[in-house]
């Protein structure tokens, strides 16, 4: 026997999760069991709960765990920006193919834990419990484990666009220059002497000013590449600096 029969209608920036032939006016008629949550329902059709805000039922905002009844029509928006995030300070955990935004964020001294092997999906959304991370994702599948901590799917497949995405809807802390891109240690200050076994004779004899991480030890200089590094932490601060 057929259950409840109610409509969702998704927000324009929910519609690329739904199948392409539910994209143009974001609706769907969907037939419940009774039982499933709203969360349920907007899960099954493919959008992340992470990407969800406020949910409408007949005009009236309901949770994610109401069970929706007959004829009630349901407006599913987008999570308002920028996010509001319980706890402090605001941490990230990137899975395995977001490797250049994350070394973007850690230059900008975003805390972000990156690992270049595939941990898993149950361990990345343990770790983020673990370590109250914000789970950054493209798989919908990781995003929808219910031990993560918190989660955010990365729209776009360009660095630049992941970043600006992540700046603008977390809007963390910038500090610059304070963290390893290789491992999201800390800076500090170094000596040529301190860091003299990494460098090359050009190098030795081109710059005098070092910085090196305090976990990995990796030394850092204003290299060849650094007015790139510049430009990016130039862009961020004036359009996302507290």
């Amino acid at each position: 026997m057929n259950g409840p029969e109610i409509r969702v209608e998704f927000a324009p920036e929910l519609r690329v999760f739904l199948p392409n032939g539910r994209r143009q006016d974001g609706a769907a008629q969907v037939t419940t069991d009774g039982m499933s949550t709203l969360g349920h329902v907007v899960e099954s059709l493919g959008v992340p709960l992470t990407e969800v805000g406020t949910l409408t039922v007949d005009g009236r905002e309901m949770p994610v765990s109401y069970v929706p009844t007959a004829g009630e029509s349901v407006s599913v928006r987008p999570v308002a920006r920028p996010q509001r995030v319980p706890g402090a300070p605001l941490r990230f955990l990137l899975d395995v193919h977001l490797g250049t935004l994350a070394r973007r964020m850690r230059l900008l001294g975003v805390d972000t834990a990156y690992e270049s092997t595939d941990l898993g999906d149950p361990a990345l959304a343990s770790l983020s419990a673990a370590e109250r991370r914000v789970m950054l994702s493209r798989d919908r599948g990781l995003l929808r484990r219910r031990e993560l901590w918190a989660g955010a799917y990365v729209y776009s497949t360009r660095p630049e666009d992941q970043l600006r995405d992540v700046l603008d809807r977390f809007r963390p802390e910038l500090r610059p220059w304070t963290r390893c891109t290789a491992c999201n240690g800390l800076l500090k200050e170094a000596t040529k002497e301190e860091v003299a076994e990494q460098l090359e004779g050009g190098t030795r004899r081109s710059y005098d000013v070092f910085a090196q991480c305090t976990e990995c030890k990796r030394a850092y200089w204003k290299g060849a590449h650094h007015e790139q590094l510049v430009a990016i932490v130039e862009r961020a601060l004036a359009d996302y600096a507290s």
